[in-house]
């Protein structure tokens, strides 16, 4: 492979290695580890399903002894970084990078639910404490460890009793959707149909706004609709019902690994107590309806300003 084609794109997030672009745009490759060939197999394994993912097109071993891959591109800009480019002063999502989220969303939930995966014992539970990183939550959060989070959540397992698992990606959104399909599937593991998906425009609210943009409420509606549409047509079921008990986890979720060990890092507490926040106002709606409104969650700057002004811990 001649080196000289490939063109440095970023380092790789949560772990060691590289992302490279290939001087026409088509192909990516990527470096890493033990991780690496895990995702990769894993990667070919749901391309033979259909599922819309990078196809692996080689492998190997760098000379220095990293493990390597070269996907086929599905596009040039994720639909995070495309929603960024179309801003126009304001926050609103451009309408074409919700209905291509949608659109991609739906064929990879019928793609899921075509290839439904027979449970073991305890797997639900498996993918609480994986998707939502609960025993770091509880242990940077022990008031958080009580008698009411836990009938919280297994009131949710109990709702999700009969939903069927899938492979899935446990870390989807906008910055891993290209209009060809979905990258990155570090995190995989089996989950909830319609996990990966439904929640995709509602955790835009969890970074408070710092991911620049924001979905309006016609948009979510939207989104759920063409999800739940693909769902009735392979399930019969829809799966939007499902989505309080997800969006309950994805608080979870988002608080995981994030109490600060510098106390003078005030940036990092504030984010901290924010995501505390965030969590405690989506375990009160679960509690009461057994939905969660993402569109009823503060900014990250109004936050701020209450914090300061006492009004928040």
């Amino acid at each position: 492979m001649n080196e000289n084609t490939w063109r440095f794109v970023k380092k790789r997030t949560a772990t060691d290695g590289a992302v490279y672009v290939s001087a026409d745009k088509t192909r990516y490759r990527r470096t890493g580890g033990a991780e690496l060939q895990a995702e990769s197999e894993f990667q070919r394994r749901i391309a033979d399903l259909n599922y819309p993912v990078p196809h692996v097109l080689e492998e190997g071993v760098t000379e220095d002894g990293h493990y390597y891959i070269v996907e086929e591109s599905l596009g040039d800009q994720t639909l995070h970084d495309r929603a960024v480019a179309s801003l126009d002063g304001g926050r609103a999502l451009h309408d074409d990078v919700t209905d291509t989220a949608a659109e991609v969303a739906a064929r990879l939930l019928r793609a899921q639910a075509a290839h439904l995966v027979e449970p073991a014992p305890g797997s639900l539970r498996l993918w609480l404490d994986s998707a939502g990183f609960t025993q770091n939550v509880f242990q940077e959060n022990p008031d958080l460890d009580n008698t009411r989070t836990h009938a919280a959540l297994d009131h949710a397992l109990d709702r999700l009793g009969r939903v069927p698992l899938v492979l899935g990606h446990l870390d989807y959104g906008l910055p891993n959707v290209l209009p060809g399909g979905v990258i990155d599937w570090q995190h995989h593991g089996l989950v909830p149909l319609g996990y990966d998906v439904l929640p995709a425009l509602e955790i835009i609210a969890f970074k408070g706004g710092n991911k620049g943009y924001t979905a309006d409420p016609g948009q979510r509606h939207r989104y759920l609709a063409a999800v739940d549409d693909a769902s009735l047509n392979t399930t019969g079921q829809p799966v939007s019902q499902n989505l309080g008990a997800y969006l309950l986890v994805k608080a979870m979720f988002f608080l995981a690994l994030m109490r600060p060990t510098d106390p003078s890092r005030t940036d990092k507490h504030l984010k901290w107590q924010y995501r505390r926040h965030l969590f405690t106002k989506g375990l009160e709606q679960y509690e009461r309806t057994g939905m969660v409104d993402t569109a009823l969650f503060l900014g990250l700057e109004e936050f701020a300003a209450g914090h300061r002004a006492g009004d928040h811990p």
